[in-house]
Formats: structure tokens, C-alpha cells, sequence
């Protein structure tokens, strides 16, 4: 089983998460925001990651410093879970629709950070939560995930909506590119023999 746990503590947040990237989808989530728990749910729903993430931060201040802090954890979960990366699939996207909304996202598991967002959420809040907040995990997942991610948004007019296919999205892309391609279990895929 490819799993990690990761515990981060700093002086703005103190975070635990548990991933395993050949679950079936469970989650306990408590991050503190109740936006946040509901996108990182169903991101386990959809990409079939059994994932665990539990936050105290100082949301007395704002979510930012959770998300962010999530956001890396969950990353470099995610890294350390992968291992090697024999045998795995590497690219994937996924064109995902939900009511109005469609969004692309595209990866390359590559051991490289890269990062585009091309996204345009009409509202600054959804409930509590800044949606700009919704860049800035990613910003922090990918860094320590150490993945390219690809998010372009094609349709959408309704802020929750359009975070939410973002994470159905990403949730599906990432299930692909990390799913182990058994004819070539024993192979990196890269010419460079590593990634």
C-alpha cells in the first residue's frame, strides 16, 4: 500500500493528515473551515484516496494560514506516499462538468513543480471562505507534491460551484496519473530512469 502520514507544526497551525493513495475513498476531515472540509471530502470521494486531515489553526485570524499549511502537508503526503513512482501512469487529465461549470485539469507527475491557474471565480467568498484561497492550496500542493498541475477553467458562473469541479477535477486527474500500470510495474516512466 503507498501511504504516508505527515505532522506539521508551526506556530500558526498544527496538522495531521494520513493518505493513502489505494483507498476507497473514506475521509475524516476537520480542518476548521467548513468549506475546506467539504472540498477536501469529496476530493477523497472522487480521487479514491482514504485521506485523514485534522487542523488546528488560528482561523481567529482568517483560513489562510490552514489552507496554505493543509495545502503543503497534503503534498508532501502525497510525494512520500508515491515512493518510487514505478509503474505509474504519470499523466492524466480529466475534463470534469458540474451544472454550468467545466473545468480541465492536467498533470505530469515529473518530480518538478510547475503550477498554472487559470481561473476566474466571480465572488471573493463563498460562506466564510476566500476564494482566492483556492489558488493558494493549490500553490502549496503542488510545490511539495512536486507535480506540474494544469487548472483552466472553460464555463462557470457560480463560485461554489467552480472550486468544487476544481477539486472533483484535480480528485480525478491525480487518480489516474498515479495509477500503477501493471504491464510495466517495474519500469520509472521517464527516459532519465528517475523522476
Amino acid at each position: 500500500m503507498r501511504t504516508a502520514e505527515i505532522i506539521r507544526t508551526t506556530g500558526e497551525t498544527d496538522i495531521k493528515v494520513t493518505l493513502n493513495l489505494d483507498g476507497i475513498g473514506k475521509s475524516e476531515i476537520d480542518s476548521g473551515c467548513g468549506f475546506l472540509d467539504h472540498m477536501l471530502t469529496l476530493f477523497s470521494k472522487h480521487s479514491k484516496f482514504d485521506l485523514t486531515v485534522i487542523c488546528k489553526g488560528d482561523t481567529n485570524v482568517d483560513y489562510h494560514h490552514s489552507v496554505e499549511d493543509i495545502g503543503i502537508a497534503l503534498g508532501q503526503a502525497f510525494n512520500k506516499a508515491l515512493g518510487d513512482k514505478k509503474g505509474i501512469e504519470r499523466y492524466a487529465d480529466t475534463f470534469l462538468p458540474m451544472d454550468e461549470t467545466l473545468i480541465l485539469s492536467a498533470t505530469d507527475i515529473s518530480g518538478r513543480g510547475a503550477f498554472r491557474y487559470n481561473v476566474n471565480i466571480p465572488s471573493n467568498r463563498v460562506g466564510d471562505f476566500d476564494t482566492e484561497l483556492c489558488e493558494e492550496f493549490f500553490i502549496s500542493f503542488v510545490r511539495k507534491a512536486e507535480i506540474a498541475l494544469h487548472i483552466k477553467q472553460f464555463d462557470g458562473t457560480n463560485s461554489h460551484h467552480i472550486i468544487e469541479c476544481i477539486f472533483k477535477s484535480v480528485a480525478r486527474t491525480l487518480r489516474k496519473a498515479v495509477n500503477i500500470d501493471e504491464k510495466f510495474s517495474e519500469e520509472i516512466p521517464s527516459t532519465k530512469g528517475v523522476l
